[in-house]
Formats: C-alpha cells, structure tokens, sequence
C-alpha cells in the first residue's frame, strides 16, 4: 500500500509516519509538482498539505483525476481550518480531507478507508471491462445473424452464439424452478440481516455491539478536536516563553488556535441550549419489519429444526419456510424522530418509515417474491417510561422524508421543534447542532455503562423487551454533535456532524436553534461529511 508525501511540511512529515507506524504502508517523499513524477512514483494514495487557494496544486490534482493511468489514485489533502477549507478542498477533487492537527487514530482510520474505497471502485471497473467485452461480443454476433462485414470471425463467432442461446435458456429454466421453489418451499436471506431478527439475535450479541459503541464514544470527534487544540495551544504558550515572545509566527499559530477554541466552546454553549429545550422532543423509532410471500400472501417463517434452532445451509445461509412452527422473519429498525405539531406528528425519513426503501441489504429477499410491511412503530421519549404506538401519515415524493402520527397528542412537557425554511437560514461555514440515536440501542446501552448494560440485556435476546426496559429506567436520551455546513445545495445540506445508522431523521439545528434538514445519508469515508434534506421539503409535506 504505496504513499506518496506531496509537499509535506518536515512537522506534518513527523506526525503522519508516526500516526501510520507498523500498519504496513510503504510511503515516499515528493517535492515537485510535476505530473510525470507522480505518476511514475505510481502510488496508491497522495497525501498534500497544499492549501486550497494554491492554483498549481488544483492544477495536479485536476491533471491527476483526468488521466486514465492516474485517475484512480486517491487523493487526501491535509487543511488548517474548518469546514471552509475542508469544502473547498473537495471541490478541487479531493477524495478526502483532514484538518490538522489530526488525532492519530483517527487518522490512520481514514487513510484504510481510502485503501477500501479504492479497491471497491477497481472491482468495479473490473465489471464495467467484462461488460463492455460481452458487448463487444454481442454487437459480432449481430452482425454476424445479420449478414454483416465479419468474415474471418464467423467460424467461432457461430459456436458461441449457439452456446450462449443454450446457456441463456438454461438459466431461465433454473431462474424459473428457483423461483417457484422459493415461493413453495424456502426462501434465502444473507445471515447478518436474518441475524438481526427477532429469535436469531444471541444473548450477548447486544451487549458486544454495545461495547463497540461505547468504545466509539469515547473518541467522538468533537471531544477529540477540543483536547487537541488545547494541548497545541498549551505547548504553543510554552514556545513562545521560551522565545520570549517575540516570535510572530508563534504569536499567529496562538491566536488562530485559541480563535478555534473559542468557537468550539462557544458553538458547545448554543448545543447546550438547543438540548435543554428540544432534546425531551426528540424520540427513538422502533419499527418492526415483517414479510409476506407475494404469491401465497402467507408470512415468511424462520426454518427451524426438531430443537428450534435455525436451519442453516452448507454456505452458512438461514434458510426461510413459508409453513412450519418457527417465527416469523422479523426485522428490528431504529431510527429517529421528532415532534413538529400538537396532533402528535412527527418528522423522519422515508427509509425510517419504510425500512425497505432503497435497501440493498433487503433487496435479494424482496427480488425473490417477499412483500416487506411494517409490523407496528413506537416512539420513545426521553423522561417517558413508556413507548407510544404510531403510524404512518404521509410519505414525500420528492425527498426521504416521512410523517408519522402517534396514537393520541403530543407527550407532556415536550416542545415542539421549530422548522426554518427561510433560504438564508442556511449558510455554508456556520455551525450546525445534530440531534439522534446513532447506532440505536447499542448506543444508548454504551451510555448507560457496562453494568447497566449487562442487567437490561445480559440475559435478553428480545429487542422490544430490552427497548422497554431502557425506557422504564429512564435511560433513552438522544446524543448530540456539533458541526459547520460544507455545502447548502438545492435538495441537500452537506455538514460534518458526527452521526451513524440510528441517526437517521435526527433534526439538524442552525446556530438560532431551528431546524434546517433532517438528517438522511451518511458518506462514508468522505471527511466525515453527512447529507440532510432541506426542512422545506418537510413543511410542504405538513401542509
């Protein structure tokens, strides 16, 4: 795993070997800014601390992405600065972007991604090449069954096309059979999905995700990028007593670091606020997935054996019945929510509300005859013991956004949130406050510590039942990041507030305290950058 350093500074140098030290790269030095050298250095990844306004490093890179031999090579750029910089950087081609000073580990995080990233798009290349021959391939046969120009092909070009009619009609009589099968007898799912379901979920399995989401927890970016900027701006304190102050690019480096602290604690103090008024407003979605088999209309049936235990194939693969005595496939979905009027409505996403929507995951089910449905939704307030049953209401055409309605008005003492719809309430470089239940329960099992933890779910592998539990402890809280906007463009706000799956439908907060999107999609490997859809779409969904 080949890395190029371009245009490094010696300090920068220093602290990315040692953030990449034993993990196995291969990095190089490079201060020229010619294209050829690049290339022929041939690396995998370029890190560049280039600035955003250097015209000669757009230059390369722009060069770097049109070439056919180089366009693959991924490329990160280091920036001193905020959202601002970091956007900027992106546009002029960017795979990804860190600010410095940068935490290590983190780091080193995001470096592996772009490995994985890159290996994914050449796969994908990869496929794109094979089709392009088997289009070739037909485009002969054509001409060939037309009476074209191919002459000299002809002779092979026959076989194949007669083997290829042979290997076409055995597929669809095995595509066929397989489908009927499935339908009358067995259908299959990936195991991790089928994992998830109610009755497959193994005691422990919770507890150990959990785990994983409490360790997440305490390297959350923000906390991170406080602790950072204060030990530079102590050790800056230091060089500049021992220069006797009289060094000005140290006095520059102290006061940009302490104006960077200062708005962190600044934005922390509007976080606070916006918390301590919404945060009561803010639910947990549960919603439970179940399927039906499209042609026989009956419920699909985990497959089980004479212990009731799960029926698994020779590749590891749960196997599904549509008669028999095991339960029904089910699928538990955490999601976010919040209230938006009195009449009990509240704000999400699309594929909150409709689980299946655009899931690949549930795709290979859904393609072999399941109807997917939602079994039943509850919301659960923090400071509520209790869930509330809800509904559908509406589901926009235009955007991932949905309404549901709860069974009755709004909880007590709750607020509901205000939406600002205004086009300059939204403005790329300000901060923004995200509120939501990334990685769902295990999140809020992270939180509540490892004892707690263990008593809800140690001996639990019901999810509605340990929902419950955290609920009548008082232990369902939203969790809050901070961030600036990247990007505000016509169907989607760009921001960095750290969030993940359970996030979804979290209200996004302008530095006023009103709501400007509802958080829909996170990008991956992408600086960290997260997508929200305009609350405009929202509110003429509600009107």
């Amino acid at each position: 795993m080949r890395i190029l350093l371009l245009n490094l500074a010696p300090q920068t140098v220093q602290d990315v070997n040692s953030g990449l030290a034993g993990q196995g790269f291969e990095t190089s030095e490079l201060h020229s800014l010619d294209v050829a050298q690049i290339e022929s250095a041939q690396p995998e990844l370029i890190l560049t601390e280039a600035t955003p306004s250097d015209l000669s490093c757009c230059g390369v890179i722009a060069q770097l992405k049109a070439r056919e031999s180089t366009k693959l090579i991924r490329i990160l750029m280091l920036v001193r600065g905020g959202a601002l910089e970091r956007a900027r950087a992106l546009d002029l081609g960017s795979d990804e972007v860190i600010s410095v000073p940068f935490d290590p580990a983190e780091f080193s995080a995001r470096i592996r991604s772009q490995f994985r990233d890159r290996a994914s798009t050449e796969a994908l290349r990869g496929k794109l090449k094979e089709l392009e021959q088997r289009e070739h391939l037909a485009e002969i046969a054509v001409d060939t069954l037309s009476g074209g120009t191919v002459t000299r092909k002809r002779a092979w070009v026959l076989p194949a096309i007669l083997v290829l009619c042979v290997v076409t009609f055995a597929a669809t009589l095995i595509s066929s059979f397989t489908s009927q099968k499935s339908r009358k007898e067995t259908q299959q799912i990936r195991s991790e999905v089928a994992r998830l379901s109610t009755g497959l979920v193994q005691q422990g399995d919770v507890l150990r995700r959990a785990e994983q989401a409490r360790l997440a927890l305490n390297s959350a970016p923000q906390a991170a990028t406080r602790a950072s900027l204060q030990a530079q701006s102590d050790e800056l304190k230091k060089k500049m007593a021992a220069s006797g102050g009289d060094d000005a690019e140290l006095r520059r480096q102290l006061a940009d670091t302490q104006q960077r602290l200062s708005r962190i604690e600044s934005d922390s103090k509007i976080a606070e606020t916006i918390v301590h008024t919404y945060g009561s407003s803010v639910c947990l979605l549960h919603v439970v997935v179940e399927f039906l088999d499209r042609a026989s209309g009956k419920p699909l049936l985990i497959a089980v054996d004479e212990l009731g235990k799960p029926r698994l194939d020779d590749k590891g693969m749960v196997q599904l019945d549509l008669d028999g005595n095991g339960p029904h496939l089910q699928l538990d979905i955490f999601g976010t929510g919040f209230l938006v009027r009195k009449d009990g409505r509240l704000l999400t996403n699309h594929h909150v509300a409709e689980p299946w929507w655009g899931n690949e995951e549930l795709k290979t089910l859904v393609d072999n005859g399941a109807k997917p449905y939602a079994l039943s939704y509850t919301a659960y307030f923090p400071g509520k013991p209790q869930g509330f049953p809800a509904k559908v209401d509406r589901i926009s055409a235009q955007a991932d956004v949905a309404t549901l309605r709860l069974d009755g008005a709004a909880p007590s003492q709750t607020t509901l949130l205000d939406l600002d719809d205004r086009s300059d309430a939204t403005v790329a470089g300000e901060s923004v406050v995200l509120i939501g239940y990334p990685t769902g329960i295990e999140g809020i099992l992270a939180r509540a510590g490892p004892e707690a933890a263990q008593k809800i779910a140690g001996g639990s592998s019901d999810v509605p039942q340990i929902v419950s539990r955290l609920a009548a402890q008082n232990l369902i809280r939203p969790t809050t990041t901070q961030g600036h906007i990247g990007d505000v463009l016509k169907d989607k706000i760009v921001y960095d507030a750290a969030t993940t799956s359970g996030g979804s439908g979290g209200p996004l907060f302008n530095h006023q305290g009103k709501v400007v999107g509802v958080n829909f999609a996170i990008l991956n490997g992408f600086g960290g950058s997260n997508l929200a859809v305009p609350v405009r779409y929202a509110t003429e969904l509600l009107h």
